[in-house]
């Protein structure tokens, strides 16, 4: 079985898709094992709004 150039084609491309799904799934999996997102302290807030207009 040989492949012509539109056959190696599409198999690269779908390798590189695959490749692309997991490492997006790694990503989210990581990014949702650091725990829940807790936003910042409003006095944080607030020092860092009074220091940007002054």
């Amino acid at each position: 079985m040989s492949f012509d150039r539109s056959q190696w084609t599409a198999v690269i491309t779908g390798a590189i898709a695959l490749l692309l799904g997991v490492g997006y799934l790694l990503l989210v999996q990581l990014l949702d094992s650091r725990g829940e997102m807790i936003p910042a302290p409003m006095s944080v807030l607030q020092i860092l709004g009074t220091t940007r207009s002054g």
